[in-house]
């Protein structure tokens, strides 16, 4: 497969979270993510499905990784779990410090934006979880 004809996936906004988000998927640790259902509806998109494959990008938009998407749910905020949570990669070793860290990002200034100035979340907020594997370089081409 090429990489250059998969559908894009970004993580987080360009930048620093970017860049850590798509290294922690390169070295392996980072192996879920969460995004809320209230984005791709605000975008018109329909949500991704578990066997689709996409193409990861850094915070320049160039492509540098494939994965595969291995398990799709949507879920309640305060029913994400600690598997899920620690399977992002992002050092989170309680659900409480998951959460309290997406909050802080969902309640940024960049998702508000998107979302609306007065855009918060709780434990009711649909939120779209996906577990995916890193497809070895071999499966892969550049161009």
């Amino acid at each position: 497969m090429r990489l250059d004809e998969l559908p894009v996936v970004e993580f987080g906004f360009p930048g620093q979270l970017r860049d850590q988000l798509v290294a922690a998927i390169l070295a392996g640790a980072k192996t879920s993510t969460s995004a809320l259902v209230a984005g791709y509806e605000h975008d018109g998109e329909p949500l991704p499905e578990a066997g689709q494959l996409l193409a990861v990008v850094d915070s320049a938009g160039g492509r540098v990784a494939a994965i595969e998407l291995t398990e799709v749910r949507v879920v309640r905020l305060a029913d994400v779990d600690l598997a899920h949570a620690i399977d992002e990669g992002e050092g989170d070793e309680s659900v409480a410090q998951w959460r309290a860290g997406h909050e802080r990002f969902w309640h940024s200034d960049e998702v508000r934006a998107e979302l609306g100035a007065d855009f918060t979340v709780d434990d009711d907020t649909p939120v779209l979880t996906r577990r995916f594997r890193l497809l070895p370089a071999a499966e892969v081409s550049a161009a």
